[in-house]
């Protein structure tokens, strides 16, 4: 099964800008990084140069020696099998958070050899950065690679329907021929989330249980980075406030609480694992803010925030959700105060648009449950897992500031009428497609 990447056009960007440094992906473990070069490579240029610095730690001797790409170039050709050629070769430097000064390298060839395409994957990245260790700033290009949203997994899964999705250009209501069927495909994403390997497990001949089979193995592998790559005294700390995710989104108010992790806990002691989590990019937190004012970082609550997994289909498998429950109506999507759809949303919310949402209340009035930075407006959000879209909050917030546009998620039809925009869930990716069209 061939999975198409949005990510592939942003690659093509980069490498036709002619003023491109060298790339770095970061992202989650096992969310395709790699796939993803290797797939670039194979379809953009005559050849693809791989290494892997997990795989051969051996490679790290010839950065120790030099920087000058030049030698870099020739000892890396000779491992690679053939010449590495400017504009028509791909180099990629995987797990390059391995190797420090592979990661330095990368400022020579920015400054001496730009005509070389060379990038690097690393999933612990952020942790490396953050330890302080040294980095060629200003010499390189990012890009954020997430796990699958939902319409790629549907143009995965199911290429008309993927065409229809894709053909919607105008804010009326989905013919219910295909928002029944668009439905059913959603609830599917649920089990298996935008995990690749997840998906394909999913479409296999074994289905559920092979992609079950697949998602525990990927949370064993990351309980493994825990104790692999972090200091012994925040190996556990890091395991409980990982297995408290569930909880932390089972109550009512979604405020991130330490004595949730463990009973007696404090900030000051579970700060560096939290953190180690977030530079992994295994949990996303988002901050309450204190006024809905451009811009929104401005007025962050630093003490008040939530956590929310990088990808929902990981997080219905640490919630011990039984995938059962897709034949049960919609009571995938609502289980455990609707934390799963508010996560999807939030995976959406943060693939497409460059401002990290914020949540806000007022006290006990509201809760409102994100707030979207969109160009030079505020964009209040609410998230509704049913049909039911009764909500005080939103009301409240409209009453309160006027904003010119709201938006609403949930399984209602997609309309547009004074002011609110209601998207239902499965055309969550397309919230960016429908501002423009409102505006």
């Amino acid at each position: 099964m061939e999975i198409r990447r949005k990510t592939i056009g942003d690659l093509a960007l980069w490498k036709d800008n002619p003023n491109r440094k060298p790339l770095i992906l970061e992202g989650a473990r096992q969310v395709g990084k790699t796939w993803l070069l290797k797939n670039f490579g194979k379809h953009h240029f005559e050849s693809t140069a791989y290494f892997n610095f997990e795989a051969k730690p051996e490679l790290k001797q010839f950065f120790a020696n030099t920087k000058d790409p030049k030698r870099l170039l020739e000892n890396l050709s000779i491992v690679h099998g053939h010449k590495i050629l400017p504009q028509k070769t791909l180099i990629i430097f995987d797990e390059i958070q391995e190797c420090n000064e592979a990661l330095n390298s990368l400022k020579y060839f920015c400054e001496e050899a730009p005509e070389y395409l060379v990038t690097g994957a690393g999933s612990l990245l952020g942790v490396a950065m953050s330890r302080g260790n040294s980095f060629p700033v200003g010499k390189v290009d990012f890009l954020k690679i997430h796990s699958l949203t939902f319409s790629e997994f549907l143009s995965a899964s199911d290429s008309n329907l993927s065409a229809y999705t894709e053909s919607i250009d105008k804010i009326e209501e989905i013919p219910d021929i295909f928002y029944n069927q668009l439905l059913e495909k959603f609830k599917m994403f649920y089990i298996s989330g935008g995990m690749p390997e997840a998906i394909i497990a999913l479409m296999g001949n074994d289905g559920v249980s092979s992609c079950q089979k697949v998602l525990q193995n990927i949370i064993n592998a990351y309980k493994l980075d825990f104790s692999k790559h972090v200091e012994n005294k925040d190996v556990q700390k890091i395991n409980y406030i990982w297995d408290s995710l569930p909880s932390q989104l089972s109550r009512e108010n979604k405020k991130f609480l330490y004595q949730t992790v463990k009973p007696g806990a404090r900030a000051r002691d579970y700060e560096d694992a939290l953190l180690w989590l977030i530079n992994s990019g295994l949990i996303t937190r988002i901050y309450k803010s204190d006024k809905p004012h451009l811009p929104l970082s401005a007025y962050d609550d630093l003490s008040a925030f939530k956590v929310y997994a990088f990808d929902v289909g990981i997080l219905r498998y640490l919630s011990k959700l039984d995938p059962i429950a897709i034949a049960e109506g919609n009571r995938l999507l609502t289980e455990f105060k609707g934390s799963l759809t508010e996560n999807y949303v939030l995976q959406s919310l943060i693939s497409h648009f460059e401002v990290m949402p914020r949540y806000w209340s007022s006290g006990n009035k509201a809760e409102l449950d994100f707030l979207l930075q969109y160009k030079n407006d505020i964009i209040p959000i609410e998230v509704k897992s049913s049909e039911n879209i009764r909500s005080k909050s939103l009301a409240f917030y409209r009453n309160q500031f006027s904003p010119k546009l709201s938006i609403r998620y949930s399984l209602k039809n997609l309309q547009y009428s004074d002011g609110l925009l209601n998207i239902p869930l499965f055309l969550a990716d397309y919230t960016m497609k429908f501002l423009q069209t409102i505006s």
